[in-house]
């Protein structure tokens, strides 16, 4: 199958995939969220990078059910990674892949924070066709599909909403969303010292959350600081069919298979090369 009947086949499925994910939210992650023994929490890469046994449960039921529905399909999630940093390899040469993060912003939902999501994107020989961006506390979600053309707010009700390009602004009133802590220490303060240009830089540990708020027009642009394609690869192809832009720093195209630069997502190209040429010079 070529991009666009793949993405036709997945839109076709959005209901049975939506179910998968509000069935995993229902039964392992909410009836966890704030209610974490220490002996269910662990530290992978560091203090800051936790993974709860939510995480892991809640990977290995959407696995097993996008298995079930999708049996060709190629299913690559962020702790099996870390097992196995090989198998991310295999997306490039899938004709369908999925690209799972259980708990987005494990660190918030670890700490009870109500700021956390599921993330999905799925791709064609490692070209992102669909992204799902949810919500589990709100029971909502963004969607997108190549053969869709346009990115979506989908409620708990079910009603549907376009989500829109955004109104131009001047670049000093722009507000975006950067981690600066995540960044190399050397860097921080002159990061911090560019950014303060804009009208607002905040961060919300969590790139789902991050993703809605650009492409529903909430906030401006967000800078990666790491380029794990769970967290960027379904927010930064919604954004792109919310007729944001999306490049790497050095202007070419993000893919899955990228693990070194930054990725910049802006609500317009001039956007985009605006801060881009702010930020070009430190990192």
């Amino acid at each position: 199958m070529d991009q666009n009947s793949v993405s036709d086949h997945l839109v076709s499925n959005l209901e049975p995939i939506v179910t998968i994910i509000r069935k995993v939210a229902q039964s392992e992650i909410l009836p966890r969220f704030r209610n974490l023994k220490s002996t269910d929490v662990s530290c992978k890469s560091s203090l800051d990078d936790p993974v709860t046994v939510a995480d892991l449960a809640a990977e290995a039921l959407i696995a097993s059910e996008l298995s079930a529905l999708f049996p060709k399909a190629y299913v690559v999630g962020e702790e099996a990674f870390e097992k196995d940093p090989t198998i991310l390899t295999q997306v490039a040469q899938s004709e369908l892949a999925f690209i799972i993060d259980p708990i987005d912003g494990t660190w918030n939902f670890a700490n009870g924070i109500s700021v956390f999501g599921i993330i999905l994107a799925a791709t064609h020989f490692g070209k992102p066709v669909f992204g799902l961006l949810y919500d589990p506390l709100n029971d909502d979600y963004q969607f997108s599909a190549l053969s869709v053309g346009k990115a979506l707010h989908i409620s708990k009700a079910g009603q549907k909403n376009t989500l829109e390009v955004a109104k131009p602004k001047p670049p000093h009133m722009l507000n975006g969303l950067v981690s600066i802590h995540l960044f190399d220490r050397m860097l921080r303060a002159d990061l911090s010292h560019a950014l303060s240009d804009f009208n607002r830089i905040t961060s919300l540990q969590c790139s789902c959350h991050e993703y809605r708020l650009v492409a529903q027009g909430a906030y401006d642009f967000c800078l990666s600081a790491f380029l794990e394609p769970w967290d960027h690869l379904a927010g930064s192809f919604i954004v792109q069919q919310a007729g944001r832009y999306a490049r790497m720093l050095d202007g070419s195209e993000y893919s899955p298979n990228m693990r070194q630069g930054h990725l910049l997502t802006a609500n317009s190209k001039s956007n985009w090369m605006y801060i881009r040429d702010k930020l070009v010079a430190i990192l």
